[in-house]
């Protein structure tokens, strides 16, 4: 039997191995042979009469646990088998904790230390309760959009949201004593980096590895954050190919739009924002790359992301709400309706990389929807003066305008993740240099894109 998750061979012991036993204890248990080379052959212990005493001492005392300790023989020589069950709660040794993973062991140490000091509590870093924000300081506009899209998805009833925010946190598991947990504030507060930097999503476009074009940074509660980072991706970052088919207008995107949307879903609900770091979106000319940090569970490879398997996300609270807001599947299907919108397409299914704790998913780019950047732009899209010079929100206002001449300010604002006074500015812009013009009254007219005559 080679060594393994739970087997590991020594030839002889030494102390240092109670750290071995240290890492067992702490992941699903083990066995630890003594007197067996690498290679699992039984080389034997002269000593073994006075380490059957002196071993289960040292684990006492060192580790504070019991484990079962067996004489064994092969082939006429004697070795010794220690059995460790895995521990209910932390073990240390002298105040380092090791954990066994795979065939190794490691020492736990900072956020890795934290989680997983937490789980073995029985405490999550989202349940912990929050001091000093209340329900009344909860952004309103953020259970406003929940309840549209929780009614939209059908996945709750009119009944059951018509009640205040705090029966609703309440309905979620989302309070604790009459006081926040974070998962409250991470998904309804409007500044949650007050309890956790980093908790925001970056995005940049890049023209190859290292050349940055430009960004945008959306700070804001969880669900505003799902509710305008997919418009922003789609409206700012990416262009569709236009074909006609019997007089319709046909936009293809080079991407699926479901798939980056699970995606980007996924990295928010199962990011471990303990780190400090964004969420990231890096988009490239023919790729798009989603990163997040996360713990995943044990034993679970890049390998076990792609194949069908069983929904265990870091943070159950948040991925508890964003699944009745219909942002997520239920049941661990979000890689199987990835996979599905991008065959749909016809683009190439993506590719996840596992780094340390880093998780990126990586999208290649449907060759046919491609546009040659250098000679195309929105404006020959929709049919305008392209000897302007135009800016890239610019561009995204007069795409939006193509697809709704009835769109508002407040509404470009909330998918370019932008002020309503930048928004009006934006406008006032394509106004001056003739690219649009407003028809009707304030309230009920609409805009108009100025067309090449």
């Amino acid at each position: 039997m080679l060594e393994s998750q739970n087997v590991e061979y020594k030839s002889s012991w030494r102390d240092e191995y109670l750290k071995w036993i240290c890492g067992f204890a702490n992941a699903q248990g083990g066995r630890l042979y003594i007197g067996i080379d690498d290679d699992g052959n039984v080389c034997g212990v002269s000593n073994i009469k006075k380490l059957l005493e002196d071993i289960p001492n040292k684990i006492q005392t060192c580790l504070g646990i019991v484990t079962e300790i067996n004489k064994r023989e092969r082939g006429g020589l004697e070795y010794i088998e220690i059995v460790v069950n895995p521990s209910s709660f932390p073990v240390s040794y002298h105040g380092e904790f090791h954990y066994r993973s795979g065939a190794t062991k490691q020492q736990l140490t900072g956020i890795a230390l934290s989680d997983f000091i937490m789980k073995k509590m029985g405490v999550r870093w989202e349940d912990a309760v929050v001091e000093g924000i209340c329900v009344d300081d909860l952004d309103a506009e953020s259970f406003k959009i929940f309840r549209r899209e929780a009614l939209k998805s059908n996945r709750m009833s009119p009944e059951d949201l018509n009640i205040s925010n705090e029966e609703l946190l309440e309905k979620f598991h989302l309070m604790s004593d009459g006081k926040l947990k974070r998962s409250a504030v991470m998904l309804f507060y409007s500044d949650p980096s007050v309890i956790q930097n980093g908790s925001y999503v970056k995005i940049g476009r890049f023209t190859n590895a290292v050349d940055l074009q430009y960004q945008d940074t959306i700070e804001d509660s969880l669900i505003k954050i799902a509710d305008k980072v997919i418009d922003l991706i789609f409206l700012k970052y990416l262009k569709a190919k236009i074909t006609y088919e019997h007089d319709r207008r046909v936009e293809t995107y080079p991407y699926a739009r479901v798939a980056i949307r699970e995606a980007v879903y996924n990295a928010i609900i199962h990011n471990c924002y303990m780190f400090g770091t964004p969420i990231q979106i890096r988009v490239e000319n023919e790729t798009i790359i989603i990163s997040n940090q996360c713990f995943l569970p044990e034993g679970w490879t890049a390998e076990t992301l792609m194949k069908a398997h069983q929904s265990n996300p870091y943070n159950p609270n948040i991925a508890n709400v964003f699944y009745r807001a219909g942002y997520i599947e239920n049941w661990g299907r979000g890689v199987e309706k990835i996979c599905d919108a991008c065959k749909e397409l016809g683009a190439e299914l993506p590719r996840y990389e596992i780094l340390g704790n880093g998780v990126r998913i990586f999208f290649k780019a449907l060759k046919s929807a491609l546009i040659d950047e250098k000679t195309t732009n929105v404006q020959e899209n929709v049919g305008i003066n392209v000897g302007i010079n135009v800016g890239i929100n610019e561009q995204s206002v007069i795409k939006m305008i193509s697809e709704n001449a009835n769109i508002s300010a407040k509404e470009v604002a909330e998918k370019l993740a932008i002020t309503v006074r930048q928004a009006e500015r934006i406008f006032a812009q394509l106004k001056q240099k003739k690219l649009i013009e407003r028809k009707g009254a304030r309230k009920n007219g609409y805009w108009q894109i100025v067309k090449i005559a």
